[in-house]
């Protein structure tokens, strides 16, 4: 299936969205320079993948069933495969959680960090000693804008982010002494069935525990906020898979690699600012004071951004 020109890449996640779209790309390299190792919780799942991939299923794609969260399956799966080479292990798994905080139970959080968190840390902990010892590899992490600057009413999803992001710019230094890699995949919006789903959800729901007041903020506020958001910034799971590709495939990859040029300024106003007042301030007011502004800003926005700018992945090189 593989052979000494292949470079071995185990990605998770890769039933849908972002996850499957980067299996596909690399699968489908002109090249044929990667075989490609799609892993997924629930192999059932594997029909989208499989007509994606087309003629790359059972050539340069792969399926393996593998679950972040158990510290059994993640072994087995990376002692199934030959040697246990891996040269490029893309971490993508992950869940969302969106609401007000009162009505999230600590079960759900948890399972929010058993993934998003502990899962990464799972990935790493399973390949790294191998990349150590070949003194090679590369850990690609797909994180978010979120790790880097939190946002109302996601605030369980961005703290686990925080968390990976703080965990692997610590890890990045120790593996670098070994010739190992490690990068950041920092996306903002994303349009992904799962998005749209969680946000028709969300907006049916009811919100025990929390407050008439916040509900309403949630749902006649932020949401649509939200939908602006996405509508003028968004990006395609294709947009992340190409940027993945670039980061792989760099000399010198860089640890942080924002997908979206158009969230440099926002991410920017923590840095400006020790005391945190200018964005937390900047980002109540967009958001409770001139909403209607940012919805007329968005609008405006979508309508003259060209796609090719609204959708510009980094170069790397």
């Amino acid at each position: 299936m593989t052979n000494s020109d292949h470079k071995v890449v185990l990605i998770t996640g890769c039933s849908s969205g972002i996850g499957l779209r980067i299996a596909v790309t690399l699968a489908k390299d002109e090249k044929k320079r990667y075989h490609v190792i799609a892993t997924m919780r629930d192999l059932r799942k594997k029909d989208k993948l499989v007509e994606a991939a087309g003629d790359a299923y059972g050539k340069t794609l792969t399926l393996l069933p593998l679950d972040v969260c158990s510290d059994e399956s993640v072994k087995s799966c990376i002692n199934s495969i030959k040697d246990r080479h891996i040269d490029i292990l893309i971490n993508n798994a992950g869940v969302g959680l969106l609401g007000p905080v009162e009505s999230i139970s600590i079960e759900e959080m948890k399972k929010v960090f058993e993934t998003n968190f502990f899962g990464v840390v799972r990935m790493i902990k399973e390949v790294m000693p191998d990349m150590k010892k070949r003194r090679s590899g590369h850990i690609v992490v797909m994180s978010s804008v979120m790790g880097l600057q939190g946002v109302v009413f996601n605030d369980v999803y961005t703290a686990s982010k925080f968390a990976m992001e703080g965990f692997c710019e610590s890890m990045a230094v120790q593996l670098m002494k070994f010739n190992v890699r490690l990068s950041m995949i920092e996306p903002g919006p994303v349009h992904t069935e799962f998005e749209t789903k969680m946000m028709d959800d969300v907006a049916k729901m009811e919100y025990p525990g929390a407050d008439a007041d916040t509900v309403r903020y949630f749902k006649d506020v932020y949401l649509p906020s939200s939908i602006d958001i996405f509508e003028a910034m968004g990006q395609t799971p294709e947009d992340i898979a190409n940027c993945t590709k670039k980061v792989i495939e760099s000399s010198s990859p860089r640890f942080r690699n924002l997908t979206n040029s158009l969230y440099t300024p926002i991410v920017a106003l923590k840095y400006a600012d020790e005391t945190g007042g200018l964005s937390v301030n900047t980002f109540y007011n967009l958001l409770f004071n001139f909403g209607p502004l940012m919805h007329i800003t968005m609008s405006i926005l979508k309508c003259l951004t060209c796609s090719c700018l609204r959708r510009r992945t980094i170069s790397p090189n």
